[in-house]
């Protein structure tokens, strides 16, 4: 080789430079913050969960409610078993305006009764057809239902004029009695089983829960009142 050309050696590495790290590149993952759709999502879940049995029970005790029949009482219109939905919202404003709610004549209500109740029982719900309103006289004899007041002095058979009366038979028992202002006579469309207002008097309207609205079941047999 010839002796003039002089070749460049690179120098020999130093420990240092054969252990030096290299720098860390910059972290480009943002820091995770909680999402803000996120939380309110969870927020609206949890409040859901709270209001939904608030809000049951609210339309439970105000609007309507579910009921199934217990008795042959109201047959044929209803049978035993029949599952019903009886509607609140008439009854529930008279209370909040301070008024009397007195159903029409006709109507199948829901009421509460203390003196028919069963042992350990406070007081049962029943339900029966309002045939007898406040101020008229209701007399029962010989077998038919007679009711009398301002517009009918001669007296008429609700029994016999209103679209129910088909499944009427001949109501039992003696009764001649005048409907109290606030309260309503009721009676079963089975006359001949029903324990009634012939029995127990007359209905006040603060112990009225409802009226039937619709019969949900059987479904085959599914009617609005």
């Amino acid at each position: 080789m010839d002796e003039n050309n002089n070749v460049a050696v690179p120098p020999p590495l130093t420990p240092e430079a054969e252990t030096q790290p290299l720098p860390a590149a910059p972290d480009s993952t943002p820091e995770q913050k909680p999402s803000k759709e996120g939380l309110k999502s969870i927020i609206s879940t949890i409040s859901l969960l709270l209001l939904a049995p608030i809000i049951a029970l609210l339309l439970t005790a105000f609007v309507f409610q579910s009921y199934q029949v217990d008795g042959p009482s109201m047959q044929t219109t209803l049978q035993n078993n029949d599952r019903l939905i009886v509607v609140k919202v008439a009854r529930s404003w008279a209370r909040l305006t301070h008024h009397n709610y007195i159903p029409n004549r006709g109507d199948v209500i829901i009421f509460n009764r203390a003196d028919v109740s069963g042992p350990g029982e406070s007081s049962r719900q029943l339900i029966k057809r309002v045939t007898g309103l406040p101020g008229d006289r209701v007399v029962v004899k010989d077998g038919t239902l007679t009711v009398y007041n301002l517009e009918h002095a001669e007296g008429f058979s609700p029994d016999k004029t209103m679209p129910y009366g088909s499944v009427i038979g001949e109501t039992a028992g003696n009764v001649d009695l005048i409907v109290p202002a606030g309260e309503v006579f009721v009676s079963g469309d089975n006359r001949g089983n029903s324990l009634d207002s012939r029995y127990f008097g007359t209905v006040p309207a603060n112990d009225i829960v409802g009226k039937l609205g619709l019969r949900v079941y059987p479904f085959n047999q599914a009617k609005l009142f």
